[in-house]
């Protein structure tokens, strides 16, 4: 689509967890500069964790520390995320779905080279799509009826849908799960709570700071699995994850939004 709804992609690869990534990150940071991800930052975060053991009804909350690492373009149009357990690719200026996805490769082929790591545990693929109507339209003549939202006799503030499904992805019968989220608002056009990627610039026509009356149509698609640290056979795996976000997108939405998109 030349004139494609998608204005944040984020795709990740999880792995078996490497409690030393610290150390190895700057090899990794030097890699990832000679491909053109030139900005580098250190993210802490604080995270609640409750544990409890067998014999225990409750467990004590623990706050933790948890850093990721980010490297993206000097422009901040697209980006890495690593973690002791993961690497993310993401971007504000997604194109085509192969170029998505040989930049998240390439991400885990530097990790792994350096890291020389043992698995991959999973593989997820997540769109946010904005529905900003014409002038003089409506979101419901993007999306699809089921998710117009009860009419009722004072104007919505804000209308979520949400649906999971169980997916089959490939003849090994690996069972992937999809949730479709559908969000209408009145506001200026954001990202969902969990996500925030203020280091990332958006495309002009996505740069919505004023209350308007849209729709993000949020679309995330996951498998977990445990083999080898195979890149053909992880880009094979993320094909058949994105055929599956693109049945949901035509479910979601009207022909005429497609073909405007078009």
């Amino acid at each position: 689509m030349s004139n494609a709804p998608v204005y944040y992609a984020l795709a990740q690869i999880k792995f078996n967890h490497v409690a030393a990534m610290e150390k190895f990150v700057p090899d990794i940071q030097e890699q990832l500069r000679r491909f053109g991800f030139t900005h580098f930052d250190t993210k802490k975060t604080t995270v609640l964790e409750i544990s409890a053991s067998q014999d225990q009804l409750t467990g004590e909350p623990k706050l933790n520390t948890v850093r990721n690492w980010d490297f993206a373009k000097k422009d901040k149009t697209s980006g890495y995320v690593l973690g002791e357990s993961f690497v993310s690719f993401h971007t504000t200026f997604y194109e085509t779905s192969t170029e998505f996805f040989e930049s998240l490769i390439q991400g885990l082929r530097v990790v792994h080279e350096i890291v020389n790591l043992d698995h991959v545990s999973r593989l997820g693929i997540r769109y946010l799509d904005a529905i900003i109507p014409a002038e003089g339209e409506t979101a419901e003549k993007y999306l699809a009826k089921g998710l117009h939202g009860i009419n009722f006799s004072t104007p919505p503030k804000y209308f979520m849908s949400e649906s999971v499904f169980e997916t089959t992805l490939d003849t090994d019968e690996v069972l992937g799960t999809l949730i479709c989220r559908t969000h209408r608002v009145n506001a200026p056009l954001g990202y969902p709570p969990d996500l925030n990627p203020t280091e990332l610039v958006r495309m002009d026509r996505f740069i919505v700071n004023e209350p308007v009356p849209h729709s993000i149509v949020d679309t995330d698609h996951y498998v977990d699995v445990s083999m080898e640290v195979n890149f053909d056979l992880v880009r094979r795996k993320l094909t058949s994850l994105h055929a599956e976000l693109i049945s949901v997108f035509e479910a979601t939405t009207t022909p005429y939004a497609r073909s405007t998109w078009k």
